[in-house]
């Protein structure tokens, strides 16, 4: 339960709303991605939360292998 799962090898488009937190999913087990639904309960895992500033379309890391958490930096393409 300590390994990353890639939810998807693809980032997940997501309208983000100025002023609200966000809470991506590390460990790929949410069944609500790219968000936590708590999952990583029992795991080295936790959420990372993501406050948004303005209203915009984000592309967050579905493989959970970015170096620019939570979002997409194209680390899927060398999985």
């Amino acid at each position: 339960m300590n390994t990353v799962i890639i939810a998807q090898r693809s980032p997940y488009a997501v309208t983000v709303t100025a002023g609200k937190d966000y809470f991506w999913c590390r460990c790929g087990r949410s069944a609500s991605q790219p968000f936590c639904d708590g999952q990583h309960k029992g795991s080295v895992f936790t959420p990372l939360k993501y406050h948004a500033e303005e209203d915009a379309t984000l592309y967050f890391c579905g493989c959970k292998h970015t170096q620019t958490p939570p979002c997409c930096d194209g680390s899927h393409n060398r999985l």
